[in-house]
């Protein structure tokens, strides 16, 4: 039953996290100019109209995933105008870096909180780490289950930000590349990266990078952490 609570944990967290991620794609297009994830309804964070569009990815997927391996595995998309993103590349650059900022965003509010929680005497540091454990409460019980949430949204959170800031398409750190470009280079790159066969080659890029540049940053994340 404990197992089946956390993989339950894990998905909520991961829905939560997802949307929170989309949702920030969607309102920096829209602060940016292009309505077509505000029309859709994606400017929310309500997951509802995030899984109407990726119901696989958000939903079917995760949970396989999670009942199967104990982690949740999954993706979601924000619509946009791809005129827009040709006129404005710089602004499209800032909507791609809005998901993985938001990502931060709950990292920082996580750790805050956990070092709240351990400031209070509510927490502690535990006495080996994982995922779910970077904090565990003083006495069994409510805290205890928060510092488990708490983790998750942590670990989560930095795994989905410096994964989707990996500079190869289809991720979010491809997008941004267009902030350090030259004018003259901008339609060319932008070209580039619709190619099919560069996205699937760049997910492949992406898992082979993924690991060793994951655990530099969750490393340097909890010392800051732990301070």
């Amino acid at each position: 039953m404990g197992e089946l609570f956390l993989a339950l944990g894990w998905y909520f967290v991961f829905l939560f996290s997802t949307t929170f991620h989309e949702a920030a794609h969607a309102w920096v297009a829209q602060r940016g100019g292009d309505l077509t994830a505000y029309e859709g309804g994606q400017v929310s964070l309500d997951p509802r109209p995030h899984i109407r569009r990726e119901p696989w990815g958000m939903v079917v997927l995760p949970l396989i995933s999670v009942l199967m391996f104990g982690w949740p595995f999954g993706f979601a998309s924000t619509p946009y105008d791809p005129m827009w993103t040709r006129r404005y590349p710089r602004r499209a650059a800032w909507m791609s870096l809005a998901g993985p900022g938001a990502n931060l965003l709950l990292v920082a509010a996580a750790g805050l909180v956990l070092r709240l929680g351990m400031s209070l005497g509510y927490l502690e540091v535990p006495g080996h780490f994982a995922f779910t454990r970077l904090a565990t409460g003083t006495n069994p019980g409510y805290w205890t289950s928060v510092a488990v949430l708490l983790s998750m949204l942590f670990t989560l959170n930095l795994i989905l930000a410096v994964f989707n800031l990996l500079p190869v398409p289809p991720l979010d750190g491809s997008g941004a590349v267009l902030l350090f470009l030259r004018k003259e280079q901008v339609a060319s790159y932008q070209n580039l990266l619709q190619h099919p066969l560069l996205r699937g080659f760049g997910i492949l890029v992406a898992w082979y990078l993924f690991e060793p540049l994951l655990r530099p940053v969750l490393v340097a994340a909890l010392r800051l952490l732990y301070l």
